[in-house]
């Protein structure tokens, strides 16, 4: 069984060497072959003096060579650095001065874009295009004395040194860093060790009974650590891995019947948008399962997907970038517990606690916290980050001695008497007011069971009366139907008690997300921070 990232595809290689491994398009690689590939990138790695540590940042679209430069960083022991390829240069240049990258991957067109800020790139000694020619990029002139090269003289190069490829970690090293989305102030790295990232992949494949006969379909970033284990568990178990960049949500419906998907991840706005596609008859016939993680999939949404796929079974998770997953709750417990979080994952435990440290009695609101060996290595080079979030394993836990250190995941969450997690809200996302302490989740459920609702996201801006007061924002259907604040207003009085009904309903056409897809509240309250005179 695999130890190492790389041995992911090693592995796989050795067992079925003429499977298909990745595919692009109709651009197919096989275990073997990405393997072959892999190899010729670390010595790529080797001729540039990629070592044992160093950080290498990979700034591209979801294609071939994102996935072998990520992978090959384990043959060295160097770390990857997956970068969303939709981050601007901006927060390119402080993921890069943040983690001291010393080899960025990316595209001409991307490089371009960051141009202006290469010299501002502190530890940044070579950058490798892998869409331009050497001619084209002698042409380039940078401010900053940098090596810059194209993917053909890179892997050129690496095969003209061919070095022994070798290491001395071991599977608790640093094997990547990942940036969070920093919708509160700028992202932080969050480590993970090898171990984090192959149990991660095992305990998933296990859950979602992978086998070799899936054809799994990418749409998630690799940036994003829910995207990363849609490989990491193909690969592990020697799946087909379709990687797929998407502009509609047609383009996904499309993509299911053409390459006769069985598993598909993704999140709740492309869930939604799914949700209204057009799926022409019998296109969802090879669908096996599918997965939604990164915020609460609404009930309506659901029921129309299952419509879509009648023989996939869905799988509702949970998860924190520092622990990766949490929980899921299996299709058999889905009708009878809708609103649940299900259980802990394989190879982790799960503690409710109160602010004194005690566990929670069922029903009781208290702090999930994560104990077992997916929680990862912490935050790169944030010392006060990781003593708020990453403290001493709690001595009533099971697995007290086999992990040192337990992730108090700051979500509020209860246990029912069978077991079953309940998400009540983010610990600093509960609202204040009028002497209450309300849920922003439990206003939006409320919400949501309007049919003409999408979405919703609460948000409190201050108030002079009340603390802080509550405002709704809505996302409505497209429908001839007009839903308006006046009649949202009534729907939360005769279901929610008064302090927790909005005293202001705001209909948008969308709400703002983050990189990874999540509803960016943060910039919602700082944009509708100007409305608290109104509501003073």
């Amino acid at each position: 069984m695999a130890t190492f990232v790389h041995e992911l595809i090693s592995h796989s290689a050795q067992r079925s060497p003429n499977s298909i491994a990745l595919q692009i398009k109709t651009n197919q690689l096989s275990y073997a072959q990405l393997q072959k590939e892999m190899n010729k990138v670390a010595q790529g790695y080797l001729s540039l003096a990629i070592s044992q540590g160093d950080r290498v940042g990979v700034y591209l679209a979801k294609n071939q060579e994102n996935v072998q430069s990520m992978f090959a960083c384990s043959l060295l022991g160097a770390v990857f650095v997956p970068i969303n390829p939709v981050l601007k240069a901006q927060q390119v240049h402080y993921i890069a001065n943040d983690c001291q990258i010393k080899l960025l991957i990316t595209n001409n067109s991307r490089l371009k874009a960051l141009a202006p800020l290469l010299e501002k790139c502190t530890s940044l000694v070579t950058i490798i295009v892998i869409d331009a020619d050497e001619q084209a990029l002698t042409q380039q002139v940078f401010t900053k004395q940098l090596t810059i090269t194209s993917w053909h003289t890179f892997i050129s190069q690496g095969q003209q040194a061919s070095k022994c490829l070798k290491n001395s970690i071991g599977p608790n090293d640093l094997a990547a860093i990942l940036y969070t989305s920093g919708s509160t102030g700028q992202p932080k790295g969050i480590m993970l060790s090898h171990e984090n990232i192959i149990l991660g992949a095992k305990s998933v494949s296990l859950y979602l009974q992978q086998t070799a006969h899936d054809n799994v379909l990418s749409v998630l970033p690799l940036s994003f650590d829910y995207g990363l284990n849609q490989l990491t568990s193909c690969f592990l178990v020697g799946a087909k891995c379709i990687l797929l960049d998407y502009l509609m949500a047609t383009d996904v419906v499309k993509a299911i019947g053409k390459y006769e998907i069985t598993g598909l991840a993704a999140v709740p706005p492309l869930w939604l948008q799914l949700s209204k596609a057009t799926w022409p008859k019998g296109s969802a016939q090879s669908m096996r399962y599918f997965t939604n993680s990164g915020g609460v999939l609404p009930l309506p949404t659901l029921a129309a997907l299952r419509k879509h796929m009648p023989q996939a079974k869905p799988y509702l998770m949970y998860g924190l970038t520092e622990a990766f997953r949490s929980s899921f709750l299996s299709p058999q417990d889905i009708d009878n517990r809708p609103n649940s979080m299900g259980k802990a994952i394989p190879h982790v435990e799960i503690l409710v606690l109160r602010e004194d440290g005690s566990t929670c009695d069922s029903d009781e609101v208290g702090e999930l916290v994560h104990i077992g060996p997916l929680v990862t290595l912490g935050y790169w080079q944030n010392e006060t980050a990781n003593a708020e979030r990453f403290k001493t394993t709690p001595k009533q836990a099971i697995n007290v001695q086999g992990t040192p250190l337990a992730v108090f995941s700051g979500d509020y969450v209860k246990r029912d008497a069978d077991g079953f997690l309940y998400f009540i809200s983010r610990k600093d996302a509960m609202i204040k007011t009028s002497g209450y302490r309300v849920s922003p989740t439990e206003i939006e459920s409320v919400l949501l069971q309007l049919p003409l609702v999408d979405e919703a996201a609460i948000i409190p801006i201050p108030s002079i009366k009340l603390g802080q007061a509550i405002i709704a924002l809505v996302v409505c259907s497209s429908d001839n139907q007009v839903l308006t604040q006046k009649s949202i207003i009534k729907h939360c009085q005769l279901n929610l008690p008064n302090y927790m009904i909005p005293k202001e309903v705001i209909l948008l056409t969308e709400l703002p997300r983050n990189a990874n897809g999540k509803v960016d509240t943060k910039l919602l309250q700082k944009n509708y921070n100007k409305q608290a005179y109104s509501l003073n």
